[in-house]
Protein backbone atom coordinates (compact mmCIF):
# COMPACT_ATOMS: atom_id res chain seq x y z
CA UNK A 1 0.00 0.00 0.00
CA UNK A 2 1.24 3.28 -0.94
CA UNK A 3 2.16 4.91 2.10
CA UNK A 4 0.95 8.34 1.99
CA UNK A 5 -2.35 7.27 1.91
CA UNK A 6 -3.66 9.66 -1.21
CA UNK A 7 -3.54 7.68 -3.99
CA UNK A 8 -7.04 7.42 -4.17
CA UNK A 9 -9.46 5.04 -6.32
CA UNK A 10 -12.68 7.44 -6.89
CA UNK A 11 -16.04 5.54 -8.02
CA UNK A 12 -18.03 7.88 -10.79
CA UNK A 13 -22.03 7.72 -10.57
CA UNK A 14 -22.66 5.41 -13.20
CA UNK A 15 -26.51 5.81 -14.55
CA UNK A 16 -27.56 2.41 -15.91
CA UNK A 17 -30.13 2.63 -18.79
CA UNK A 18 -30.74 -0.51 -21.04
CA UNK A 19 -29.74 1.82 -24.26
CA UNK A 20 -26.16 2.22 -23.02
CA UNK A 21 -24.74 3.18 -19.41
CA UNK A 22 -23.39 7.02 -18.64
CA UNK A 23 -20.89 8.11 -16.25
CA UNK A 24 -19.92 11.12 -15.58
CA UNK A 25 -17.66 13.29 -13.19
CA UNK A 26 -17.63 17.48 -12.13
CA UNK A 27 -13.84 18.98 -11.03
CA UNK A 28 -14.23 19.97 -7.53
CA UNK A 29 -17.06 17.32 -7.11
CA UNK A 30 -16.27 14.11 -8.11
CA UNK A 31 -12.36 14.66 -8.67
CA UNK A 32 -10.74 17.03 -5.87
CA UNK A 33 -9.24 19.72 -8.12
CA UNK A 34 -10.23 22.03 -10.69
CA UNK A 35 -9.03 20.63 -14.09
CA UNK A 36 -6.85 22.81 -16.29
CA UNK A 37 -5.50 19.85 -18.54
CA UNK A 38 -6.82 17.14 -20.61
CA UNK A 39 -5.28 14.32 -22.43
CA UNK A 40 -5.75 11.01 -23.31
CA UNK A 41 -3.09 7.88 -24.15
CA UNK A 42 -3.97 5.43 -27.09
CA UNK A 43 -2.42 3.38 -29.74
CA UNK A 44 0.40 2.09 -27.33
CA UNK A 45 2.45 -1.02 -28.76
CA UNK A 46 2.22 -4.15 -27.20
CA UNK A 47 4.85 -4.08 -24.03
CA UNK A 48 5.65 -0.42 -24.04
CA UNK A 49 4.90 1.92 -21.15
CA UNK A 50 3.90 5.35 -20.74
CA UNK A 51 4.67 7.56 -18.00
CA UNK A 52 7.58 6.93 -15.61
CA UNK A 53 7.98 10.23 -13.80
CA UNK A 54 6.06 12.72 -10.99
CA UNK A 55 4.94 15.66 -10.46
CA UNK A 56 5.86 18.76 -8.11
CA UNK A 57 3.08 20.49 -7.97
CA UNK A 58 0.23 18.77 -10.75
CA UNK A 59 -2.57 16.19 -9.41
CA UNK A 60 -3.96 13.94 -12.27
CA UNK A 61 -7.32 11.76 -12.26
CA UNK A 62 -6.52 8.71 -14.46
CA UNK A 63 -9.28 6.78 -16.03
CA UNK A 64 -9.85 3.92 -18.90
CA UNK A 65 -12.25 4.73 -21.09
CA UNK A 66 -12.20 2.13 -22.88
CA UNK A 67 -9.91 -1.61 -22.29
CA UNK A 68 -7.67 -1.80 -19.65
CA UNK A 69 -3.80 -1.14 -18.64
CA UNK A 70 -2.16 -0.90 -14.89
CA UNK A 71 -1.40 1.76 -13.59
CA UNK A 72 1.87 1.96 -10.77
CA UNK A 73 2.21 4.15 -7.98
CA UNK A 74 5.65 4.78 -5.57
CA UNK A 75 5.63 7.33 -3.03
CA UNK A 76 9.50 6.79 -2.37
CA UNK A 77 8.83 4.32 0.16
CA UNK A 78 6.38 1.29 -1.10
CA UNK A 79 4.87 1.04 -4.54
CA UNK A 80 1.12 -0.22 -5.41
CA UNK A 81 -0.07 -1.09 -8.20
CA UNK A 82 -4.35 -1.16 -10.10
CA UNK A 83 -5.75 -2.14 -12.55
CA UNK A 84 -7.92 0.54 -14.49
CA UNK A 85 -10.89 -1.48 -16.96
CA UNK A 86 -14.29 0.28 -15.84
CA UNK A 87 -14.97 3.77 -17.29
CA UNK A 88 -16.72 4.44 -13.76
CA UNK A 89 -13.83 4.17 -11.51
CA UNK A 90 -10.35 6.46 -11.66
CA UNK A 91 -7.40 6.77 -9.92
CA UNK A 92 -6.57 10.33 -8.57
CA UNK A 93 -2.52 10.68 -8.25
CA UNK A 94 -1.81 13.49 -6.10
CA UNK A 95 1.87 15.41 -7.05
CA UNK A 96 4.54 13.75 -5.39
CA UNK A 97 4.03 10.31 -6.57
CA UNK A 98 6.24 8.37 -9.04
CA UNK A 99 3.49 6.91 -11.71
CA UNK A 100 3.84 4.57 -14.85
CA UNK A 101 1.29 2.77 -16.80
CA UNK A 102 2.09 -0.51 -18.80
CA UNK A 103 0.42 -3.75 -19.89
CA UNK A 104 -1.87 -1.84 -22.26
CA UNK A 105 -4.56 -4.04 -23.86
CA UNK A 106 -5.76 -3.36 -27.41
CA UNK A 107 -7.45 -0.36 -28.46
CA UNK A 108 -7.34 0.83 -24.68
CA UNK A 109 -7.69 4.39 -24.13
CA UNK A 110 -6.60 5.84 -20.56
CA UNK A 111 -8.00 9.58 -20.24
CA UNK A 112 -6.00 12.09 -18.10
CA UNK A 113 -6.84 15.15 -16.10
CA UNK A 114 -4.64 17.65 -14.70
CA UNK A 115 -4.79 20.21 -11.78
CA UNK A 116 -2.22 22.43 -14.11
CA UNK A 117 -1.50 23.42 -17.03
CA UNK A 118 2.20 21.62 -19.30
CA UNK A 119 5.04 22.88 -17.73
CA UNK A 120 8.15 20.70 -18.21
CA UNK A 121 9.72 22.21 -14.96
CA UNK A 122 7.19 20.54 -12.87
CA UNK A 123 8.72 16.96 -13.92
CA UNK A 124 10.55 14.56 -12.10
CA UNK A 125 11.73 11.95 -14.79
CA UNK A 126 14.35 10.80 -13.30
CA UNK A 127 13.87 7.85 -10.14
CA UNK A 128 16.49 7.55 -8.21
CA UNK A 129 16.31 11.58 -8.20
CA UNK A 130 12.96 10.74 -7.33
CA UNK A 131 14.12 8.37 -4.42
CA UNK A 132 16.60 10.97 -3.09
CA UNK A 133 14.05 13.99 -3.35
CA UNK A 134 11.82 11.25 -0.71
CA UNK A 135 15.01 11.08 1.96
Amino acid sequence: MVTENSVKVLSLPKILDDRGNLSFLEEENHIPFKIERTYWIYDVPGGEIRGGHSYKKNEEFIIALSGSFTLVVHDGYKGQEFMLNRSYNGIYVPSGIWRHMENFSTNSLALVLSSTSYDANDYVRDFNEYLNSKK
